[in-house]
């Protein structure tokens, strides 16, 4: 499909820093999730890479091209203010939109009966969007994203104030792009949904990436960490750190990945051992300590 990269972005808004060199790039069929903490440079990078911004440096290559405005009709974009119109009809904005991109009356109107379909909004469609739910009218924000069938999806937020089976719905919208072969970047504060959806996750903080990789990957960036399910004490091993400690269960702590052995082998010599297992970071926990 489309492989989107973004090269080495600088923007200033004045005394304010916004973006310092930020870069990554996303290919076909990968869910990136794009986080960081308010004014990070989520928002920022998006915008200029659908031309709503000019960046002070740096590009934005589509498939080894920099992008201009006949390119960025590849892109599907669904911003975090939403931007439909309240007193029009939900299927005649949606083709409408459509048009917008080219696309024939006709096939508008067949790709937003379908889309709603999906969206489980197929008998909501000829009502206006200020009759919706706060939640059904993202699900259209979604669909008007998606109407003209682009090559990449831009997604800023997407999850906000859902509930959890409007999560569900789009989730697997999301997904079902991604396997199709469409590079899908959102954004969200929402770690956990991060965490289970993304194949590659881009944590940025102060304009600049700060941790890439794949969720596997940045959760075992954290500290070493081993649950030890025992009431003995005293019995540490030189270089272990004891995190927290209760009457069954200890928590310990050293900077090598293999100091396994060597932990379990100390606590066997105090006493029966109970549970020995690592504890690998939440991607919300590692998110705390990357962006401090």
């Amino acid at each position: 499909m489309a492989t989107i990269e973004i090269r080495d972005l600088h923007k200033r808004f004045g005394e304010v820093q916004a973006l310092d060199g930020m870069s990554f790039s996303v290919a076909d069929g990968e869910m990136y999730g794009f986080v960081g903490s308010n004014g990070a440079g989520k928002s920022t990078t998006m915008r200029i890479a659908l031309g709503v911004l000019t960046a002070d440096s740096g590009e934005v290559l589509l498939d080894g091209h920099p992008l201009d405005q006949s390119s960025r009709r590849r892109i599907g974009y669904m911003p975090e203010e939403r931007g439909l119109y309240g007193k029009e009809r939900i299927l005649e904005q949606l083709v409408f939109l459509a048009k917008l991109h080219g696309v024939d009356g006709a096939a508008a109107k067949q790709r937003g009966s379908e889309l709603l379909e999906e969206l489980g909004l197929a008998e909501r469609q000829n009502d206006k969007l200020d009759d919706l739910s706060l939640g059904n009218q993202q699900r259209v924000q979604l669909a008007a994203s998606l109407i003209h069938d682009p090559d990449i999806l831009i997604l800023d937020e997407p999850f906000s104030g859902l509930d959890p089976v409007a999560v569900d719905v789009m989730s697997t919208m999301l997904t079902n792009r991604a396997r199709a072969g469409v590079p899908v970047i959102f954004s969200s504060h929402q770690l956990d949904l991060v965490q289970r959806l993304c194949d590659r996750v881009g944590i940025v903080a102060r304009g600049s990436m700060v941790a890439e990789g794949t969720v596997a990957e940045l959760r075992a960036r954290g500290p070493v960490r081993f649950r030890v399910g025992t009431s003995a004490s005293g019995w540490l091993p030189e270089g272990t750190l004891l995190i927290d400690g209760s009457a069954a269960h200890a928590i310990v702590e050293t900077s090598t990945p293999d100091d396994d052995q060597r932990i379990l082998h100390a606590a066997l010599a105090a006493g029966p051992v109970h549970e020995f297992t690592r504890v690998v970071p939440d991607l919300a926990d590692l998110f705390k300590e990357v962006v401090q």
